[in-house]
C-alpha cells in the first residue's frame, strides 16, 4: 500500500525543533500499516530535517550554537543577499543537513531508538509555516 500526504507545520523560530509527535499525529494512517516505511520530506531550502536527541533539549541548543559558529552570517564571500543575512547561511545549513528521512515502522508506529526523535531544523530568523510530503509504503 502506497499512503503520500502534504502536512503543514506552524512557524517556529530559528532553532532545532522535536517534532516527532507531531508528525505521528498528522498521520493517522501509520497505525493501519505492520511494516513499511516512511520518507518525510520538508519543502523548503532554508531549512531541514534530522534524527537525534529525543530526551535532553541541551542537544538541540547545542546544534543550534554549532551550526551559528560553522556557517556564520554577513561573511564577505555571500553573493545570495536578497532575503536578510540569515538567508544564504540557512540555505548552507539545509544542505549540510538535509530535506529527507527514511524511517521504518512496526506495528503501526515509527520504529526510532529509544533515545531518537525528528527535529525541524529551523534557521530563518523568521521561516513561517513549513510544508512536508510524507510518503508511506507499507503493509
Amino acid at each position: 500500500m502506497w499512503i503520500q500526504k502534504e502536512i503543514l507545520l506552524n512557524p517556529r523560530p530559528r532553532g532545532f525543533h522535536l517534532i516527532t509527535n507531531e508528525i505521528e499525529n498528522c498521520i493517522p494512517e501509520l497505525k493501519t500499516i505492520n511494516l513499511g516505511i516512511l520518507n518525510l520530506f520538508i519543502k523548503h531550502t532554508s531549512a531541514s530535517i534530522t534524527i537525534n536527541e529525543n530526551a535532553a533539549p541541551d542537544v538541540r541548543v547545542d546544534f543550534e550554537s554549532y551550526f551559528n559558529q560553522a556557517v556564520p552570517e554577513n561573511e564577505p564571500y555571500y553573493r545570495h543577499l536578497d532575503e536578510g543575512s540569515d538567508d544564504m547561511p540557512a540555505h548552507i545549513k539545509g544542505s549540510i543537513l538535509g530535506c529527507s528521512l527514511n524511517i521504518p515502522i512496526k506495528n503501526g508506529h515509527l520504529n526510532l531508538g529509544t533515545w531518537q526523535g525528528i527535529y525541524l531544523c529551523e534557521h530563518r530568523n523568521h521561516g513561517g509555516r513549513r510544508e512536508f510530503v510524507v510518503t508511506i509504503n507499507g503493509d
